[in-house]
């Protein structure tokens, strides 16, 4: 008896988190398709056995796990074009977002993750909007981040950003971020309100602020020589399939935004919307990037991003 190709599926959240059911979601419906001929494991959070966050990077692209996702900001210093999508209010609103991202953009940031590591990009799950949370002071302006040490990812554009914003970028992985939030070496961090929550930092950040910054979306990633060896139905089942976990995911990651915000504000924090008047000056803050953007990326990427932005 031929034995069963084993998947083993891989993140950095428990397994309440939308990003861990959506895997679920995959692993089942190709359970369903393909019975005894597939055998799936799952490995809800890597941090969990002494991992980075980050490693989950080499964790599939060597194989010891099949399939992955991560935030494309850790991709940045391997694929220079994925700061692209780093830039600060480069998308208005979910819907265009995602359409951004499941067109012409995705596919061109897809084609050149797979030129440089040795993936299988077959979607983008929704990590969405980004937020500031710190432990300082309320953040209506720019000038109230002035001297916050911040974590951002570890992305060029991203520590540039905050920088422009008067705040101290610090460059790391959540991993180490957690636990500098955790004993006051860091003020601050940016994060969309479900990881807030998820990892617990609104229990030691009290002030937080719906910026909107920046929108981050985590490709969905496949040891390539593995995914490449499966037979042809297979892989067609696993394309599709992750395509309606995109679709699933995306559902859950606006119910887990409410459901974070209540939790956030039930903590006794304080949450701060930016006025139209607010927003601009952030904006206006970081016009250099964005007008250094213009000579740095190929023009055809901004016509990818459609909408008004």
């Amino acid at each position: 008896m031929t034995s069963p190709i084993q998947i083993r599926m891989g993140g950095y959240g428990p397994a309440t988190t939308g990003f861990s059911r959506a895997l679920k979601f995959i692993g089942e419906r190709l359970e369903k398709q393909f019975g005894d001929r597939v055998q799936v494991k799952y490995v809800w959070n890597i941090m969990d056995f002494g991992y980075k966050a980050e490693d989950i990077l080499w964790l599939v692209e060597h194989g010891l796990l099949t399939l992955g996702y991560q935030s494309s900001s850790y991709l940045t210093d391997r694929v220079p074009e994925l700061g692209f999508v780093d830039l600060p209010f480069l998308f208005a609103d979910n819907a265009q977002a995602r359409g951004a991202m499941d067109g012409a953009l995705g596919a061109y940031l897809a084609g050149k993750i797979e030129a440089a590591v040795d993936y299988r990009i077959l979607g983008w799950f929704e990590n969405g909007f980004r937020q500031i949370s710190n432990r300082v002071r309320p953040v209506h302006r720019p000038a109230d981040l002035a001297g916050l040490r911040i974590r951002v990812l570890p992305s060029e554009v991203q520590r540039r950003t905050f920088e422009l914003l008067g705040a101290v970028p610090m460059r790391m992985d959540l991993t180490e971020a957690i636990a500098m939030i955790k004993d006051g070496t860091i003020d601050a961090q940016e994060n969309p309100f479900a990881n807030t929550v998820t990892y617990g930092v609104h229990k030691f950040h009290r002030f937080h602020t719906i910026s909107n910054h920046f929108y981050i979306s985590r490709p969905i990633f496949l040891h390539r020589a593995a995914f490449d060896a499966w037979p042809a139905d297979l892989q067609a089942a696993m394309r599709a399939a992750v395509s309606e976990a995109v679709a699933f995911q995306r559902g859950l990651a606006v119910e887990e935004d409410g459901e974070a915000r209540r939790a956030i504000e039930t903590q006794g924090c304080e949450v701060v919307t930016l006025g139209a008047d607010e927003h601009r000056g952030f904006a206006a803050a970081v016009q250099p990037l964005l007008d250094a953007a213009r000579t740095t990326y190929p023009r055809e990427m901004f016509g990818m991003v459609g909408g008004k932005s």
